[in-house]
């Protein structure tokens, strides 16, 4: 088991894992985090392929091989757990020898064999709520990890779509979720995301991570799920909602305040 009730779960990390001097810019900060605030139990994330972009235009980043390499490299030299995302079933056996943590992409929820390949490793498995499912329907999406036998499941809320180019988040999702029997994670980066906004891309608006990612800690949520950049702007995907890796020392802290406070 990697998720302990005791302590606030924090998946962290690049969007795209881009190169090794950005991951281990974010395994720096995570490990200053992991000394100062015990009260975090963190996973590293990265993604080696951003494989819905936008547009055929959009980097798709370092691909399996190297994108593993780099997060063997924050596993050994920093030890944390790590987490990836994958899109096929043949992804998933090398996946699986490196990472501690597979995930599977909103978009990609339903996807029966997906699931059922992610729960035969043995591996966690992150599910992300797809946008375009309620919170009473991820009975069935974690159902069917559980026929796989999956040994542990994680899931995530990360907004559901509300009109052209927005999400939302309901609050009542991790109240709702939790019926599952399983923990609850709120993607914080990714719900203020601004699906194809961006002129060929997707934009985002950042300033409202933090009042969400405490909203969604107050609401019952036991972890939480944060994309951070040394540079956003200079990110190969989703600069515009991720937290400047400068700012996520406050932004954690404030959320462990919260966090701390409701479970009294």
């Amino acid at each position: 088991m990697i998720f302990d009730p005791k302590k606030l779960l924090l998946i962290a990390g690049p969007c795209s894992l881009e190169n090794e001097r950005v991951c281990r810019a974010v395994a720096e900060a995570l490990v200053f985090l992991r000394r100062t605030r015990p009260e975090l139990n963190i996973v590293f994330k990265g993604s080696f392929d951003k494989a819905n972009r936008t547009s055929a235009a959009g980097a798709r980043g370092t691909g399996l091989e190297a994108g593993l390499e780099l997060l063997a490299m924050v596993g050994r030299d920093y030890g944390f757990p790590v987490l990836t995302d994958v899109h096929d079933v043949s992804q998933i056996g090398p996946v699986a020898e490196v990472c501690n943590v597979i995930q599977i992409p909103a978009f990609l929820c339903r996807q029966t064999d997906l699931l059922l390949a992610a729960a035969k490793t043995g591996r966690v498995v992150n599910v992300k709520k797809g946008q375009f499912l309620s919170p009473q329907e991820m009975v069935y999406v974690t159902g069917k990890l559980r026929e796989g036998k999956a040994k542990e499941i994680w899931q995530t809320e990360r907004g559901t779509t509300f009109g052209y180019q927005n999400l939302v988040v309901d609050m009542r999702a991790f109240a709702i979720m939790r019926q599952n029997g399983f923990p609850t994670v709120f993607d914080a980066t990714h719900a203020v995301q601004l699906p194809g906004a961006g002129g060929g891309k997707s934009s985002g608006q950042r300033e409202f991570v933090p009042p969400l990612a405490r909203a969604a800690l107050a609401a019952g949520a036991d972890g939480l799920f944060v994309e951070t950049h040394p540079d956003p702007a200079q990110a190969i995907s989703d600069g515009p909602n991720m937290i400047p890796l400068a700012e996520l020392p406050a932004l954690i802290a404030s959320c462990l305040a919260v966090w701390k406070s409701v479970r009294g």
